[in-house]
């Protein structure tokens, strides 16, 4: 559809894009990957999408079911503005079942099934404004399942000077990305595997889809950062950690930051221990050697895990004890020897 004929209502409803009528008053949704076939009534995968009289729409729009302040190191993202508060929101749905989420309540829920408040785009840039946060999140579910007001309210934040930040799966197609990178600033996205069987098994999806995200976003001149869940037995093979490493490193990613975050029992996952800390620690040592010089571990609590450090001379540069940050004295260079620091840290 294109974009000036879109329906909204004053429910929280907004006609979606990326779609086709069918017969029968089906619609194909053309979206993501799934390239649901949605039959009337009914929503597709991410359950935010529905088939209201043969029109496909987002049921997510406006519906806000979390806002707060956040620090920006808690999506995680290291090298983006370190330090600065931003304002996260979400609408409820996503378009992965992983077996291990931890946002379960609302990811896994349709809009109306959640407690919600009513937000336009400009309302949304208001607040972010009146908190003094100079960056906006869509976070918490998947913020591309509901991509049209991702994009609106990310156009409304850049109309006010505001940087937006994705973090997300990345499970979307080339068309409706596309659409929305030119309003966004930075991502992290949650590189689930690098196995498309475990994506199968675990979160109902393919690999290769996000692969091609982390291409087109850094193609599109995206930061990008990179997190990587390590769940014992499933995704923690070193081989596998490796191969994942060195496709990074080849894709052009040696300079962006590698978080590896550590797994605790959730939702459909009980069954599974946490990660154990060596794991998380050899797993960076596997990165360093192949070539990445900013590997972050997460969901630790010991000294260095969070820190930046200079690739070049190892000078610390950025101190980080959980989300309390120390930037003094950095402006994007080591002050011993001089080396630039990939990321964006000076022009907020």
């Amino acid at each position: 559809m294109n974009e000036t004929e879109y329906r909204s209502d004053a429910a929280g409803g907004h006609e979606a894009g990326y779609y086709e009528a069918m017969t029968q008053k089906a619609v194909a949704c053309h979206l993501c990957p799934h390239e649901c076939r949605i039959w009337e009534g009914k929503t597709g995968r991410c359950r935010s999408r529905r088939n209201r009289d043969g029109y496909l729409w987002s049921e997510a729009y406006g519906r806000v079911c979390a806002c707060q302040v956040d620090p920006i190191e808690k999506k995680p993202l290291f090298h983006f503005y370190p330090g600065t508060d931003c304002f996260s929101l979400a609408a409820a749905g996503c378009n992965l079942s992983c077996l291990h989420c931890q946002n379960w309540a609302v990811s896994q829920a349709e809009p109306a099934d959640v407690e919600s408040r009513f937000l336009l785009p400009d309302d949304v840039a208001g607040w972010a404004s009146r908190c003094a946060c100079p960056v906006v999140a869509y976070t918490y579910t998947e913020p591309l399942t509901y991509l049209e007001y991702t994009r609106d309210c990310a156009r409304a934040c850049r109309e006010r000077g505001l940087k937006n930040v994705l973090v997300t799966a990345g499970y979307v197609n080339e068309k409706p990305l596309d659409d929305l990178l030119p309003y966004i600033d930075a991502a992290n996205v949650d590189l689930k595997s690098f196995s498309d069987d475990i994506y199968r098994s675990v979160s109902h999806a393919h690999l290769a889809p996000v692969l091609r995200t982390l291409q087109q976003m850094r193609a599109a001149g995206v930061w990008v950062e990179i997190t990587n869940l390590l769940i014992p037995g499933v995704n923690d093979d070193e081989e596998m950690i490796r191969n994942m490493c060195v496709w990074l490193v080849e894709q052009g990613f040696a300079d962006n930051p590698l978080h590896f975050s550590r797994f605790f029992p959730q939702y459909r996952m009980q069954d599974r221990p946490p990660t154990p800390v060596v794991t998380l620690q050899n797993a960076r040592k596997v990165a360093q050697e192949c070539g990445l010089k900013y590997v972050y571990l997460g969901n630790v609590d010991f000294p260095g895990s969070g820190d930046t450090v200079c690739p070049q001379c190892g000078a610390l540069l950025v101190r980080r004890i959980g989300y309390q940050v120390d930037t003094e004295g950095f402006d994007g260079r080591c002050f011993r020897c001089g080396e630039r620091i990939s990321g964006r840290f000076t022009d907020l």
